[in-house]
């Protein structure tokens, strides 16, 4: 046993060395921890090392290098990907409204009582619904994206009352039909979050 490893390519076996000169370093009790620590480095990264770097190389285009020092890891993972708490004022505060709702109007009081009765998982559900995106940035609501830029929430007067809500995603927007009652207004939403395949996402 030495510091390579055979592998099939076209069938055909290639010998790899896990290490310069490997082929000719047998493995020792010495050794062994380094020769394992290789073999398992060299099977991870087996076909993807190329597209390893790729990626890293990509990230580093848009996050400097030095940068990436200073946040510890889950602070990365917060400017990454964002947070998976909704903070509702937040939310409400960077939201527009279109086609006659405005911020008084009934059943945009309704839609924020309905987000209020949510649990965290579901908010973040409806936010999946209308963004495409199950988190928020880390900078919050303000941050919102679309497909063309910088893009508020926008909850938009659509439909009828018997009319199930729709999203588009790209523009970060929820059709909500004009419902009669806070109540069937909770349970069209719960639907929409709970059946998302189900409703027109465009």
């Amino acid at each position: 046993l030495t510091f390579a490893v055979t592998e099939q390519v076209f069938d055909q076996a290639v010998e790899r060395e896990l290490k310069p000169g490997g082929r000719n370093i047998p493995v020792t009790e010495k050794n062994k921890k380094e020769y394992l620590e290789r073999v398992v480095r060299w099977r991870l990264e087996r076909g993807v090392s190329q597209q390893t770097e790729s990626l890293v190389r990509g990230f580093y285009e848009v996050v400097d290098p030095r940068l990436v020092s200073v946040f510890d890891a889950r602070e990365l993972e917060l400017v990454i990907a964002g947070t998976a708490e909704i903070d509702l004022t937040d939310w409400r505060t960077h939201t527009e409204y279109r086609s006659g709702y405005h911020d008084n109007h009934p059943v945009i009081v309704w839609f924020w009582s309905a987000m209020e009765r949510f649990s965290n998982e579901q908010r973040l559900r409806l936010l999946q619904f209308v963004t495409g995106t199950s988190s928020v940035p880390y900078e919050g609501f303000a941050a919102l994206r679309g497909s063309t830029g910088p893009r508020k929430f926008c909850v938009e007067k659509w439909g009828k009352p018997n009319s199930l809500p729709r999203a588009h995603t790209c523009f970060n927007r929820l059709d909500l039909p004009p419902y009669p009652t806070p109540e069937i207004l909770y349970e069209k939403l719960l639907l929409a979050v709970e059946e998302t395949n189900t409703f027109g996402i465009e």
